[in-house]
């Protein structure tokens, strides 16, 4: 039990923006299991409601549709946005992922009357991370780098959009983010079942694709339900108004001892790395996959959906340290943690549990 000053426990209504994602779907998963939370999740593609969740589709690039969509939901008090839109190159990332950001807000600050937070998902690419090595442990003081970053300019918008409100905002910076979700672009847990069941079909061993330093380097990862607990935590502690969190699992690790494990996981052997881009070498592999469905009686999940090894690539990349200090969370009052190789390990049991994997 965390000792901090609370909200009062009357209900509370959170709107989950990107209710389809790693992070959004474990968030509602976690919200649903508090008793005081009615939920509300938004995405593209909507989702099937139940007595604790009712799905809305809307297209947020769309300000009209996210008004029409979104401008009748006077209820909410909490948005939790953890929406997200691909693009090829970062500048082309600020443009959609803020509009989308201001829509949300516009459809639904002046018709919340009851608004109180606005939650705010980043991640490291506010230190500069996916640029190349950055200061570790990145803290949440750090300065800001050279634009354009999508994430700052979000923040940015909160900032001057709360000024003068009764409602607080919180921006919640997780690492590579590990959870169970589908079609899903970032989704590391994914890329690493699937080439591991991959090369088990092919009767190959397990190497490691990424740059040869990449092997070597410290790393850490965000267990999902661990990020969700950290996020309603944020958004519902008086203290954490208007503030940015970084949220890890609370270890470090380096592939060099973590693959091994994962082979083994997979009952594989370990070969030397090599350098190999995932998002090139695996681009045949649909058929393959489809006869593995049909092989090993998995759900007939499209390769597309199970496929994020662009940002496979992009993780296993990092030929340097990948950390920040996750200790101004738990200066107030923010104590979980997780193992990071149980993470995995974990997300991979779900995933047989689930026949998404062999």
């Amino acid at each position: 039990m965390l000792n901090s000053p609370r909200e009062s426990s009357d209900r509370k209504t959170a709107l989950v923006i990107g209710a389809n994602g790693v992070i959004g779907r474990n968030l509602i998963d976690y919200l649903t299991k508090l008793p005081d939370w009615d939920i509300i999740g938004v995405s593209r593609r909507g989702g099937e409601s139940s007595d604790r969740v009712r799905y809305v589709a809307a297209d947020l690039l769309d300000e009209t549709d996210t008004r029409m969509k979104l401008g009748g939901l006077t209820e909410v008090t909490h948005i939790f946005y953890a929406a997200y839109q691909d693009r090829p190159t970062w500048a082309e990332l600020v443009a959609p992922n803020l509009a989308m950001l201001v829509n949300v807000v516009n459809a639904i600050e002046p018709v919340a009357a009851s608004l109180r937070h606005i939650s705010l998902m980043q991640g490291y690419k506010v230190y500069g991370a996916h640029l190349g090595p950055f200061k570790t442990p990145a803290k949440e003081t750090d300065a800001y780098h050279m634009p354009p970053e999508f994430n700052i300019d979000q923040q940015q918008f909160l900032e001057r959009r709360q000024r003068g409100q009764h409602w607080t905002w919180s921006a919640i910076r997780p690492s590579v983010v590990c959870g169970f979700a589908l079609g899903n672009p970032m989704n590391l847990a994914m890329v690493i079942a699937i080439y591991a069941s991959i090369s088990k079909e092919l009767g190959l061993p397990l190497r490691f694709p990424g740059k040869p330093g990449a092997y070597h380097s410290l790393l850490e990862m965000t267990d999902a339900e661990l990020l969700s607990k950290a996020t309603v935590w944020a958004a519902t502690d008086s203290r954490c108004a208007n503030q940015a969190f970084n949220i890890n699992n609370g270890d470090l690790f380096r592939w060099s001892e973590l693959w091994p494990k994962i082979a083994n996981y997979f009952e594989l052997e370990t070969a030397p790395p090599l350098p190999m881009s995932l998002e090139t070498v695996m681009a045949d592999k649909e058929p393959l996959w489809n006869s593995m469905i049909q092989k090993h009686g998995l759900e007939n999940n499209s390769y597309k959906d199970v496929s994020s090894w662009r940002f496979g690539d992009f993780v296993f990349s990092w030929d340097y340290d990948f950390f920040a200090d996750g200790t101004k969370a738990r200066r107030l009052g923010f104590h979980e943690f997780v193992d990071t190789e149980a993470m995995f390990i974990s997300i991979f049991d779900d995933l047989r549990r689930r026949k998404v994997i062999p």
